[in-house]
């Protein structure tokens, strides 16, 4: 049986999989970035729970990040902000991730734009998302 930590994880994931992007978890940025813009999910960390006692509970506000990627000769900065802009929307449908979560929270990004020789240039940003979950235990 997978830990909270990784159904929270999971949830999220699948949350931004019916974006057009292609959205990964945890892989190596790929040679060539997909037309619709890339998404790679890592799993950041889960930092030091609040713990209550009675009954035993850690809550966590976990870090996860957003690799955000998108590539293209002109109208780079348009594409990219359609894609925050759907996935804040795919996170505002649901914010508890079907109750999995008690609150998800992405933070305001500063994107880079980064030339490539020889190709377009790339518009990315990397974009936290706080993660308020509660485990009854550390490895729970």
């Amino acid at each position: 049986m997978p830990t909270i930590r990784e159904t929270v994880l999971a949830a999220l994931h699948a949350r931004l999989q019916p974006l057009a992007a292609l959205t990964l978890r945890d892989e190596v940025l790929p040679e060539r970035i997909p037309a619709a813009g890339l998404i790679i999910l890592r799993d950041g960390q889960p930092g030091e729970p609040e713990v209550t006692l009675s009954p035993l509970r850690y809550h966590y506000q976990h870090r996860a990040e957003l690799e955000v990627v998108v590539q293209a000769g002109t109208g780079r900065a348009s594409a990219f902000d359609d894609l925050i802009t759907a996935i804040g929307t795919a996170l505002e449908a649901d914010r508890t991730l079907g109750g999995l979560c008690d609150w998800v929270e992405p933070e305001a990004t500063a994107s880079v734009d980064l030339p490539v020789e020889g190709a377009a240039a790339l518009k990315a940003a990397v974009i936290t998302i706080v993660l308020h979950y509660t485990t009854t235990g550390p490895l729970a």
